[in-house]
């Protein structure tokens, strides 16, 4: 039986944890999500694979996919890239996010099956779940909670949670 994770403006709700505040991007939530648009995608997304700084977290109790990410870690935003929307190693040729950042927004940083399966250039790229900002200011398209949020949701997660935007 699959468990699901709600995100709607108002926040996330997740029955194992409550309902608890969340960021999303500034646009609001949209159905026609496009590269830079700020806004976070609805839809129903798989949670891929979690990723976190092991220099700063230990790795998180959860029944899904964990991986510690490295300084050289990267993902292709680059329209025009055949890596669009996928893991790249930085230095990279292409436009690339670096995911080993220096705030603490991906210290744990959860892909999301967003535009992926295949990447559709212009669809909207690095969509993922992550860590908020201190005051909980806009993401730039992805769904951020606190770091105690996040290691309740995913300690509750199963291998088939997915996480449901609404509009």
């Amino acid at each position: 039986m699959s468990s699901e994770i709600l995100i709607t403006s108002t926040g996330l709700t997740f029955p194992p944890v409550g309902t608890v505040r969340c960021a999303l991007g500034p646009a609001g939530i949209t159905l026609n999500k496009t590269e830079g648009d700020g806004a976070t995608p609805a839809g129903a997304f798989a949670l891929r694979k979690i990723l976190f700084r092991a220099d700063r977290l230990a790795e998180p109790t959860t029944a899904l996919p964990t991986q510690a990410i490295c300084e050289h870690d990267g993902w292709c935003d680059d329209l025009g890239d055949p890596n669009y929307n996928r893991p790249v190693t930085l230095p990279y040729g292409a436009s690339a996010e670096r995911l080993f950042r220096d705030d603490h927004l991906y210290d744990i940083c959860v892909i999301l099956g967003h535009n992926d399966d295949p990447p559709v250039p212009g669809a909207g790229s690095a969509i993922f779940f992550h860590l908020a900002r201190a005051h909980y200011q806009p993401t730039e398209g992805c769904v951020a909670v606190a770091l105690d949020h996040m290691m309740a949701i995913l300690a509750a997660c199963s291998r088939d949670t997915v996480m449901r935007i609404v509009s």
